[in-house]
Formats: structure tokens, sequence, C-alpha cells
């Protein structure tokens, strides 16, 4: 039976052939970047620099120099989080939020006196500029903004909530976890002042990858303090980007996979692969509205006909509990998906599936018809089944 793999929002599972060599290529003759002036130095610091290059072109920035590299996108938020939020400030964040935006803003709270409040999603999980409006104050710090929800996959519309936090003297902190490799993004057109990514998801780089943009005018304050292979003496992490973010030795074998990554989106075109993801999309969601039986399909989200939507679907059956509908399209049917809470409590709240959990489907540019029309007709069978 093959795999059909349906839980790109999580990770790629599929990438470009280019990402495997390039990591296997560094294996065999990277050393350290900044750690040296040997060729086994050298190869990975210019490796490390055409990753910074390539992401800041991809993403809309011009300061390849502050793209500062993490393990992750959840410790690019935590950085970004704990290196900009002082005692008492005030942030906006919403409740598309992923826990690793929460979880580190409610322990700001705790420890620092952070006062946070959420714009609220509907049940449709959109957000409105009016709670925007109400929320962000001139005494306003941040605001956190999700670029598109991992479970519903709307995507905001970031231009007029970056203008009316702009206006009000706050600063914007972008996670573009799903969307940087799979939706347009220009961080300096927009204005935001903080970008996180993640290099596994739709960028299709190696996981152990991820990073920040920061602005000039920013300044975050380091998360960790250590080696940098540079200004040794000073005690204190260096001033200077990237080093100031990046304590410890880099992973120069993943970075060199994220680079190749990159470099195969950039000739391929941002623009091709949203146009297949939204193709797919709208497959999908025709394929189920005309194949299940009528009222047995509860789907999570607002779909609006050609307006930007992450390659994300989430949806509950009647008569199916989320979790046992995700094992029996895995044992049954070969086809991969998530279920549970996603790490996103608030939106499951909002959306009122906090108890029930729901099972998403995701996917990406390797994804094809034909995978997409083997989950319509397993999860019309198994609405069928349960009636």
């Amino acid at each position: 039976m093959e795999t059909i793999y349906l839980n790109c929002a999580a990770t790629s599972l599929d990438r470009p052939a280019c990402v495997a060599e390039a990591v296997m290529a560094a294996l065999g003759s990277f050393g350290s970047a900044a750690r040296g002036t040997s060729p086994t130095e050298l190869g990975p610091a210019r490796s490390v620099t055409a990753c910074r290059e390539g992401l800041a072109q991809l993403l809309g920035f011009s300061h390849p120099e502050r793209v500062c590299f993490t393990a992750n996108v959840t410790q690019a938020l935590n950085c970004a989080l704990w290196g900009l939020l002082g005692e008492g400030d005030h942030v906006v964040a919403t409740d598309w939020d992923h826990n690793s935006v929460l979880r580190p803003l409610h322990s700001l709270a705790a420890e620092r006196g952070v006062r946070v409040d959420f714009a609220p999603a509907d049940a449709l999980g959109r957000l409105s500029l009016a709670d925007f409006d109400h929320l962000v104050t001139p005494g306003t710090r941040l605001v956190v903004l999700t670029h598109a929800s991992n479970l519903t996959g709307n995507v905001l519309d970031l231009a007029p909530v970056v203008s009316l936090a702009h206006a009000r003297g706050a600063l914007v902190l972008l996670d573009a976890a799903q969307t940087a490799g799979c939706i347009p993004l220009d961080m300096e057109a927009l204005g935001v002042d903080v970008l996180c990514f993640t290099g596994h998801k739709a960028l299709m780089g190696p996981q152990g990858t991820g990073g920040l943009m920061v602005a000039p005018h920013v300044e975050v304050e380091p998360l960790l303090s250590g080696g940098t292979g540079v200004l040794s003496f000073e005690e204190t992490q260096p001033r200077s980007y990237p080093e100031h973010l990046e304590a410890g030795t880099l992973n120069g074998h993943g970075l060199a996979g994220l680079a190749a990554a990159v470099g195969w989106i950039l000739e391929t075109g941002v623009d091709t692969i949203q146009a297949h993801d939204q193709a797919l999309l709208s497959r999908l969601l025709g394929g189920l509205r005309e194949s299940l039986p009528e009222g047995s399909m509860t789907l999570y989200g607002d779909f609006v006909p050609g307006a930007p939507h992450a390659p994300v679907v989430a949806l509950n059956l009647r008569g199916w509990e989320s979790s046992s509908l995700a094992d029996a399209l895995t044992g049954d049917y070969g086809i991969t998906t998530r279920a549970g809470a996603h790490c996103a409590p608030r939106m499951h709240r909002a959306l009122g599936t906090q108890d029930a959990g729901s099972v998403r489907l995701s996917f990406g540019c390797f994804t094809s018809e034909e995978q997409i029309d083997a989950a319509v007709v397993a999860l019309a069978e198994l609405a069928t089944e349960a009636l």
C-alpha cells in the first residue's frame, strides 16, 4: 500500500533531491563555520552565508547579515519574545497562535509581568481588524501575528494590521512557520520588524533549521550566550549580527540542505508553488463536498474563492472521533494526517473543537492530484461507513 503523506504542516517528507545531496556532501567535508580559515571551515562559512542570502531574497529582506539561525521556529520565537519584551510590557497576540508563541507569553506574564491581550477568532477562525484597533494602544510594545493558522489554513491580511500597529508605536513579530516557502512574503514591503521561520515545513529543508530576521532598527537581546568564533575576549555576547543571536556552533550540515532547498524554491518560484497548492486545495474541497454524504462532514476555517489559503484543511466526520478517523486513514488507506489539538488550544476553543479535536490534511508541492483524489475516496468511504 502506497503511503500518502498529508502532514506537511507538521514537516515536509518529500523534498527536492538537491537537499539530501547537499546534506550528504556537507557531512563529508564540513568543519565548523567561523572556527578557522582552512577549506574545511571556509566551506561551511560560505554555505551558511549563501543560506542567509537565499532566505533574505526569498522573504524580501535586504539585510542577510541579520538573518540569524536557530534550531527551529520555536526557538526563534522564544528568542524574539524574550529578547523584545521587558518588565510590564504590553503585547497583543491572537487566537491563531501556536504554543510556541503562547507558552513563552504565559511565562513572560508570570516572570516579567508582561500583559497579554488576544485578538479573538470567530466561529470560522477569522480575525477582525476592529479587534486589533481596540486592543493595540499607544503603550503596546509588540503585536504578534501568525501569518497562517496551522489548524484552519486561514491567511491573515497583514498590511492593515502592521500599519495599525506601527501607527500606535508597536513592533510587529511575524510567525511565518506555515507560509515561508509556499506563499509569497516580502518582509520589508509589509513593514514587519521581526520575522520567524522554520526550515522543515514549506521551505523543505532539514529538521533542526530555522531562524529569525531582525530589521536594522530593532534590537533583540540574546536568549543564549556563548562562543561565536569571533571577538572571544568580549565578556558579553557581541552586539554585531548575526553573532548577537547565534551562540554556539551552527547546524552547518542542515543549513547546507536548507540553502539547497531555498535555491530550488527560488528557481521554481513561490508563485508557482502557491498555484499548485491552491489547485490541490480546490480539488480536495470540491471532491469532499461532492463525494461525502450530506451533513456527514464539518470543515473548519474560512474558504473564500480566490483568497490566499495555506495548503491545510481541518475536518471532522460524523460518527468518528478525530483520533480514530486518523488511525483508520493510516491503517486502511496508508494516508498520513494529524489528529488532535495541533498545539493550537485557543483556535480549537474558538472553533468549539477543544474536546473533539480535528483531523488535519496538509499537503505541499510534491503532493499529486491522484493522492488528493485518494484521500477524498477514503474519507467518503469512512463517512458512509459511519452512517
